[in-house]
C-alpha cells in the first residue's frame, strides 16, 4: 500500500481554496453579464416606447389636420415587448454579439477549473489512489466535473445564461466539502480497495454532474415559463434578464436530452454497484439504505423520461420531476451518507 503524502494533501486543499475564490469571481462576472444585459434591454425598451409615443402623436396630428376634427387621445406608449416573450435563440447557438462580462466569466471559469483539477489530481497523488474514497473527495471531484461538463457544453451551445446558477452550485459544493465533509488524506477502507471503485463511482460522479446541469436548466425553465405566462396576459416584463435565456420549451428539450444521457450513466451506476456488491458481500442486492436510494433516483428519472416521452408530461410538470430527481440525488449523498448506518457508510466523517 503506497504511503500518504500529507504535504501534497495540504497543497490540494490550497488549490481547492483558490479554485473556490476564482469560481466566486466568475459567478460575479456571470451575474454582471445578466445585470448589464438587463439594463441594456430595458434602455432599448424605453427608447422604443418613446419613439412609439412620438409616432403616435405625429399620426394623431396629421389626422387632426386632414380631418379638421380633434383626434382621439393616445392610450399610452405601450410596452415594447407587447404580449410576446422575447427570448434568446432557441437553437442556443452563439450570435455575433460580444458580451464582455460573459467572456470574462467563461475565461475565469476555465482558470478555476484548471486550478480545481490540480487540486483533485494532487489529492489523488497524495493518497496514492483515485480521489473519491469519501464524501469530501466525492464532492470536490463532483464539483470539478460539473464545471468541466459546463465548459464542454459551451463549446457547442451558448449556455452562458446558466453560468450564474452553475457557478453557485459549484461554490456551494466546494464550501460544503471544506466545511462539513473535510477529511484528511487517508487510505481506503478494505471494502473500497477494488477496481470497481474506479468504475462505479466515476460513472456516478459524472452522472451527478449532468443532473446538476439539468437541475439548473429546469429552474430556469420554470422562471421562463412563468415569465411567458405573465407577458401573455399583457403584464410588464419583470425578469428582463430572462431575454438572454431561450424559451421554456427549448430549455426543456435540451434538459431532456442531457437527462437521457445522465440516466444511462446512472443505470450503469446501479448495475456496476450490484456487481461490486456481489463480489464484496456475496449478494447483488441487500436493501441497504444507499442501495434503496440509488434505486429511488433511478425510478424518479425513469418516470420523468417515460412520462415526458409517452404521457405528454411537458412544461412545468417535466421540470418539477427533473428537480425532484436532483433533490433525491442530494438527499442520497448528504442525509443517507451521514445519518443512515449501513454497508455503504464510507463518508470518512
Amino acid at each position: 500500500m503506497p504511503g500518504l503524502n500529507f504535504e501534497l494533501g495540504s497543497y490540494s486543499e490550497l488549490f481547492m481554496l483558490l479554485a473556490a475564490g476564482t469560481y466566486t469571481v466568475a459567478f460575479i462576472a456571470f451575474a454582471w453579464d445578466l445585470a448589464k444585459s438587463s439594463a441594456t434591454l430595458r434602455a432599448i425598451d424605453e427608447r422604443a416606447a418613446r419613439q412609439q409615443g412620438k409616432a403616435t402623436v405625429t399620426v394623431a396630428a396629421k389626422q387632426l389636420v386632414g380631418a379638421g376634427a380633434p383626434a382621439a387621445p393616445s392610450s399610452g406608449t405601450g410596452s415594447a415587448s407587447g404580449t410576446t416573450a422575447v427570448t434568446a435563440d432557441s437553437s442556443m447557438r452563439y450570435s455575433g454579439e460580444r458580451r464582455a462580462p460573459a467572456r470574462v466569466a467563461v475565461a475565469l471559469t476555465i482558470l478555476a477549473a484548471l486550478i480545481h483539477g490540480a487540486g483533485v489530481i494532487s489529492r489523488g497523488f497524495a493518497a496514492g489512489r483515485v480521489p473519491w474514497g469519501n464524501m469530501y473527495e466525492f464532492l470536490t471531484t463532483g464539483a470539478w466535473l460539473v464545471a468541466v461538463v459546463f465548459l464542454l457544453v459551451l463549446l457547442r451551445r451558448d449556455l452562458r445564461f446558466v453560468g450564474t446558477f452553475v457557478m453557485a452550485l459549484v461554490i456551494i459544493m466546494l464550501v460544503a466539502a471544506s466545511v462539513a465533509f473535510w477529511t484528511p488524506v487517508g487510505h481506503l477502507v478494505p471494502a473500497l480497495q477494488s477496481y470497481w471503485l474506479v468504475i462505479h463511482v466515476s460513472i456516478a460522479v459524472l452522472s451527478s454532474a449532468l443532473f446538476t446541469l439539468t437541475f439548473s436548466m429546469s429552474v430556469l425553465q420554470l422562471l421562463q415559463s412563468r415569465r411567458e405566462g405573465q407577458l401573455a396576459l399583457g403584464r410588464d416584463d419583470k425578469l428582463m434578464f430572462m431575454r438572454l435565456v431561450p424559451d421554456a420549451l427549448s430549455l426543456e428539450n435540451f434538459s431532456y436530452r442531457i437527462n437521457t444521457i445522465a440516466f444511462v450513466g446512472w443505470t450503469f451506476t446501479l448495475m456496476f454497484g450490484a456487481i461490486w456488491a456481489e463480489k464484496a458481500w456475496g449478494r447483488f442486492w441487500g436493501w441497504d439504505t444507499k442501495e434503496v436510494w440509488t434505486f429511488v433516483i433511478w425510478v424518479v428519472y425513469a418516470g420523468y423520461l417515460h412520462a415526458r416521452a409517452t404521457r405528454g408530461w411537458t412544461g412545468t410538470r417535466a421540470a418539477w420531476l427533473s428537480i425532484v430527481g436532483y433533490l433525491c440525488v442530494v438527499f442520497n449523498f448528504t442525509i443517507v451518507n451521514q445519518y443512515f448506518n449501513g454497508l455503504h457508510s464510507y463518508s470518512g466523517l
